[in-house]
C-alpha cells in the first residue's frame, strides 16, 4: 500500500465535496488527508487528497473523478513533489515538565500559538515523519487534543 496524493480542480459549489468523498466510500477506498481551499479565481476550489492504494487504486479513482461534471482537472503528485503537513497539538502544561515541552518546541522548529496555566497549542508544519516523532515526544508530557 503506497500512498497516493491527487489534486483536483473542482467548481466552488456546495455539494461538490460530498460527491467526491462519497465516490471513494463507494469504491472502499480510505482517504488519508483531505485539504480543500479557493483558488485564485473563486469559481474554483483545490482539493488535495491523500489516500492509501496500489497502482490500480489510483488509476480506478482517477478515472471516476475524471467522470465528474464538477471536476475540472485532475493531477498526479509524483514522489518528488514537496509534501509538508500542519498540526495543533495541545499539551498539559505543568511547571514540572514546561520546560522539556518548550525545549522540544524549539527543536522541531514549532511554535506555541496558546498558553494557559492548564495547556500549550503548539504549531507543527513538516514532513509526516516529523509530525509522528514530535507526537511520540509528547505522549509523556500528557496530549489534550490534536
Amino acid at each position: 500500500m503506497k500512498k497516493q496524493c491527487m489534486v483536483l480542480l473542482v467548481e466552488n459549489n456546495a455539494g461538490v465535496l460530498a460527491r467526491i468523498s462519497s465516490l471513494f466510500v463507494q469504491r472502499g477506498f480510505n482517504i488519508d488527508s483531505l485539504t480543500v481551499g479557493v483558488t485564485e479565481c473563486p469559481e474554483y476550489s483545490r482539493i488535495t487528497i491523500s489516500m492509501s492504494g496500489d497502482g490500480y487504486a489510483r488509476e480506478q479513482m482517477i478515472n471516476q473523478l475524471r467522470k465528474l461534471y464538477n471536476v475540472k482537472k485532475v493531477e498526479v503528485l509524483e514522489d518528488d513533489s514537496i509534501r509538508r503537513e500542519l498540526m495543533l497539538i495541545k499539551v498539559k502544561n505543568d511547571s514540572a515538565t514546561r520546560a522539556d515541552v518548550l525545549a522540544a518546541v524549539d527543536v522541531y522548529r514549532a511554535k506555541v500559538i496558546d498558553y494557559t496555566t492548564d495547556e500549550l497549542c503548539v504549531e507543527i508544519t513538516g514532513d509526516p515523519t516529523k509530525i509522528d516523532a514530535f507526537v511520540k515526544l509528547m505522549v509523556p508530557f500528557g496530549i489534550i487534543e490534536m
